[in-house]
Parts: structure tokens; sequence; C-alpha cells
């Protein structure tokens, strides 16, 4: 067995990322509100969000085991596994946007010794969401 991969097959970007929400109309809503971006498609069980040239699909918990199986889904409150970056131009100018449409910082505005300010919130679904620039 070698160390190697073959990196020509393998795509170059994200195509989807699938979150897991117990409220999908609460989350659908929150992402409508705060992101400003419409639903691309929808059914019961999900919400398809487009981000650039990736999707983000909001799916009921209970449509997501059947995805995932034989792995378990886990409860929002056992804590994140996850962050997801959009880059913004000014953080500072997008936190008081964030907050005039309802959205509560996890942290931030702050600058990070890698050299980006950044600033995070965690959706209703309780995925945490960083903007940084």
């Amino acid at each position: 067995m070698t160390d190697t991969v073959n990196t020509s097959a393998w795509p170059t970007g994200i195509s989807a990322i699938t979150l897991f929400v117990d409220g999908l109309d609460v989350t659908k809503r929150f992402y409508r509100q705060v992101f400003g971006v419409p639903v691309v498609f929808e059914d019961d069980n999900s919400a398809v969000f487009e981000f650039g040239n990736t999707l983000i699909d909001l799916l009921r918990t209970t449509a997501a085991t059947e995805l995932i199986e034989p792995a378990r889904v886990a409860q929002a409150d056992a804590g994140s596994r996850l962050q997801l970056t959009l880059p913004v131009d000014d953080v500072d100018a997008m936190c008081k946007e964030l907050a005039a449409r309802g959205v509560t910082l996890l942290n931030g505005p702050m600058d990070r010794p890698w050299g980006i300010r950044t600033a995070s919130f965690r959706d209703p679904g309780g995925h945490i969401w960083e903007i940084a620039g």
C-alpha cells in the first residue's frame, strides 16, 4: 500500500453540505433572513440554499438517519464538530448587519493570530458559522 493518492481523480470543490436540523421551518427562515439567499429546492424534509458554487441542504434530522446509516445523527446540543466560514469584506460592518437581523454573536469581532478578523454565530440547528475578512 502506498502513501500517495492520485489527486487528479478528486474534485476541486465541495458541491453540497447537508446540515441536519430539528426545526426545518425556523432554520429555513433564519437562512432567508440572515444570509438573504433564496431557497433553490425544497420538499417536506429539506430546504436547499445556494452559497456561490456550494449548496447548503437543511435536512430534517428524522430524514437524515436513512442518509447516513449505520452512523447516528447527533443531537443539536451534543457540541459542535464543524464550523462553516464565509468570507466578507468588512467583519465589523457585517457584525452590525447580523445584529440588525437578530443574530447573537458567539464571539468577535476579533483579530486572530493568523492575520484574519473573525466573528462567529450559531444557526437554529446548532451549526457554527464564521465570518472572516
